[in-house]
């Protein structure tokens, strides 16, 4: 579907570490449409790699999002067992929206 789509930021987590950008593409590519992919991997004070997760952004219609969520959630796939939710806004994101908005008010009022 290509009506309606809006750009979703999702977490998926529970990745195994041997996962790449290019599966991520493929694999959430049958839903959306996948503008950039970041893996994250934790590790511990040795250095060793614990947690894998990602935040992936793509161009989706609401309904094409609930389908792939609700196929790939739980699903096991290279060593792990698949997370996925929306990401939740991140700080530095919000503080630029917010820096955004009164640059803007400060205009509308100089301009009265």
């Amino acid at each position: 579907m290509k009506m309606n789509r809006e750009m979703k930021h999702l977490y998926v987590g529970g990745l195994g570490q041997e996962i790449s950008e290019t599966d991520l593409q493929n694999q959430f590519s049958r839903f959306a449409e996948v503008s950039d992919v970041d893996i994250i991997t934790g590790k511990d004070d040795q250095g060793n790699p614990q947690k894998t997760f990602a935040y992936i952004n793509i161009s989706v219609a609401e309904a094409d999002l609930k389908k792939c969520m609700s196929v790939l959630r739980k699903t096991k796939w290279k060593g792990g067992a698949l997370q996925i939710q929306l990401a939740k806004e991140s700080f530095l994101h919000r503080l630029t929206t917010c820096v955004w908005i009164v640059r803007r008010n400060i205009k509308m009022q100089k301009g009265k």
